[in-house]
Formats: structure tokens, sequence, C-alpha cells
């Protein structure tokens, strides 16, 4: 008898049907496929979100610098000159600089904040690996 004659070794099913054990590892290495090709997607996806955030924080940052330019300009001619009125205009000038310093403090800590919040760890990503795992541990043909 040649191994070609020898009979295969057939797994029952839940149907009743039988399938070979080429077969079943043939469907195991599909899903394996399958399974990796979506998590990859699954992590592609969570990184777009999070990258979206910092995007979000930076330019948060960036405006704030904008916005607190003009501001600072105007708003602090016209408090040295209001200031001006009851001190010498040196003094009125170092006041309004300082008061702006503490506004530039502010909006540097909220960005902050912002990126903070972000999370590169993908978290999703990491439970839907582990569950994946445990998954495949199970697999046994």
């Amino acid at each position: 008898m040649s191994t070609a004659d020898t009979p295969r070794p057939e797994v029952p099913t839940h149907a009743g049907e039988s399938r070979s054990l080429g077969e079943i590892v043939g469907d195991i290495t599909s899903d394996m496929s399958t399974l990796i090709r979506q998590e990859m997607d699954l992590a592609k996806t969570e990184l777009k979100q999070e990258v979206s955030k910092l995007g979000k924080g930076a330019g948060m940052f960036g405006g704030a610098g904008v916005a607190g330019f003009f501001t600072l300009f105007f708003l602090s001619l016209a408090l040295t000159y209001l200031l001006d009125d009851w001190m010498p205009i040196e003094l009125a000038a170092l006041i309004v600089a300082v008061l702006w310093g503490i506004v530039a403090a502010v909006l540097a800590m909220t960005g902050r904040k912002e990126i903070k919040e972000a999370n590169p760890q993908l978290p999703t990503t990491q439970q839907t690996l582990k569950e994946d795992v445990q998954w495949a541990k199970t697999q046994k043909p």
C-alpha cells in the first residue's frame, strides 16, 4: 500500500461531517490571517484618532500664540496708557507685561493638558489582541 492509498485521519464536525486535519489547519490559518488583518485595521483607526487629538492640542497652542500676540499688543498699549495716568510709564509697562505673562502661562497649561489626554497606547487594540491570543490557545486541532 502506498502513502497515497493511506487513509487520512478525519475529525468529526458539529454537523456529523468529517474534515481532514489539513482542512482544519487550513481553516485556522485562514482565520488567523483574517484576524491579523482586522487587528491591523483597528490599530490604524485607533492611531488616527489619537494623532487627531494631538493635532488638536498643537493647533490650540498655535491659535493661542497668535491670538495672544494681538491681544497682548493692543491691550498692553491701552492698559499702559491707562496706568500712565497714575504712575510712571515704565512701571505701567512692567505691570502690563507681568499680567500677559500670566495669561500666556494659563494658555500653555491648557494646551499641555490636551496633549497629555491623548493616549497613544491603543487600549482597544491591546485588549482585542489579548482576546485573540486566548482564542488562538483554545484552537487545537
